[in-house]
């Protein structure tokens, strides 16, 4: 094992520790292990930007390949304060073993820009998009590298980057990225998928438990395009819901909220916080409240060593990615707490961007009903095989569910063989 001190960081550690963890039990040929451990290819640029008041800010960008030997590679744009070499390397790696599992012909990949997006004009993002869209131009394309929206991205970054990728072409190409406006060629239900599959994930899991979710108390971080869908659903089935947060804040009524009265509050207020009828709750306190079913929905590491002893959920699908810290995993896991992992849970956003790009590609798009119940087909046919795993192996979900993503990338590696 060669130093990989050029990816450090938090989340790259976990990741190569559950891949090592996964290797071991696996008795993975050494070989592919070594290939597994480091991305295929790492693209660093700055990104010179003209901002409103004349001046240029130079920003860091980055987009990582992790494996091709699926197909192309898929994954998410953020944009946030905290991107750095490692964070978006340990990204693509996860993406690797999230479109494995769910059977999806492609590697993963990651890309962020070091920027504080809330404190950019529209005008600034659109400059920044399209530069560093010129930059990692050589790395992207409908059948070699196709991004989407992630944290402090949407439609609209996703909508530049093509017209960017497509004047280079000079012909449109709406299979470069998916998570695009409807008109540009984006799919039906993109917008909901992952809260959506979050809930198909649930209902299965709850049926493998002999439980139903009608009348479950359930508790979500994070009321964005994840966990904001992710508590409607729920809560149109009967669930619920008791507690929900967003930046500023949480709110919790042990009764129930009323998630459409909340979502007005929120188009009106810009947030949960002072929601009538509510109790305020910290985020911290939050995670810690009476529940059946956490939804962490927001960023990572929220469930760590020092509060893991204290989330009173049996059931925790994982809408963020890396919420919940090695450590605390070990903590759940002796106190028998289910953990439906990110790369199952949250699967749905990689699913119908897959959906997205096989439309795109052949210029023919399919009705929302046909893409939900393919969602559901495929996130429960994944959950289902993975609790297959985790019962035959003794293990928990986590494990299981990175036995299958890694034996099958490495199952490709060991048939196509090492070039030259």
């Amino acid at each position: 094992m060669h130093d990989t001190s050029e990816f450090d960081s938090e989340l790259f550690r976990t990741v190569i520790s559950q891949l090592d963890t996964v290797a071991a039990r696996l008795s993975l040929d050494v070989n592919i292990h070594e290939r597994l451990r480091y991305p295929r290819r790492a693209l660093v640029v700055s990104i010179p930007t003209r901002m409103d008041d004349g001046h240029t800010e130079v920003f860091i960008g980055y987009r990582v390949h992790h494996n091709t030997v699926l197909g192309p590679t898929k994954g998410g744009l953020r944009y946030h304060m905290g991107v750095n070499l490692g964070e978006v390397t340990a990204l693509a790696m996860l993406m690797s073993w999230k479109c494995a599992i769910m059977g999806l012909p492609y590697g993963g990949a990651k890309g962020g820009v070091r920027c504080n997006p809330s404190t950019m004009s529209r005008a600034e993002l659109e400059h920044m998009t399209r530069r560093y869209t010129a930059e990692i131009i050589l790395l992207i394309g409908p059948d070699l590298d196709i991004p989407a929206p992630d944290l402090g991205t949407d439609e609209q970054t996703m909508a530049w980057m093509m017209d960017t990728y497509s004047m280079t072409q000079g012909k449109t190409v709406p299979g470069v990225v998916t998570g695009k406006p409807l008109i540009l060629g984006g799919s039906a239900g993109r917008r909901e998928a992952t809260g959506r599959g979050i809930v198909y994930a649930l209902y299965q899991a709850a049926r493998h438990l002999s439980q139903e979710l009608k009348g479950r108390r359930v508790v979500v971080q994070g009321f964005g395009n994840v966990g904001g869908v992710a508590a409607r659903l729920l809560w149109r089935e009967g669930a619920l819901v008791v507690g929900i947060s967003d930046v500023q804040g949480g709110i919790y009524n042990p009764n129930g909220l009323d998630i459409r009265q909340l979502e007005a509050h929120v188009a009106e207020a810009g947030g949960v916080a002072g929601f009538p009828g509510a109790d305020a709750v910290s985020n911290t306190e939050l995670l810690e409240l009476p529940c059946d079913v956490l939804i962490p929905a927001a960023v990572g590491s929220q469930i760590r060593q020092d509060n893991a002893d204290r989330v009173k959920a049996a059931i925790i699908a994982e809408g963020a990615n890396g919420p919940t810290t090695p450590e605390a995993d070990a903590i759940l896991r002796d106190r028998g707490v289910t953990v439906i992992p990110d790369v199952l849970a949250n699967a749905g956003g990689v699913v119908v961007s897959y959906f997205e790009w096989v439309q795109g590609l052949q210029y023919y798009f399919w009705r929302e009903s046909e893409i939900t119940a393919r969602l559901q087909e495929i996130m429960s046919r994944a959950l289902n095989r993975v609790w297959g795993i985790a019962t035959k192996e003794g293990t928990d979900l986590r494990t299981a569910a990175l036995m299958e993503g890694v034996r099958r990338v490495a199952e490709a590696f060991k048939l196509r063989g090492l070039y030259p």
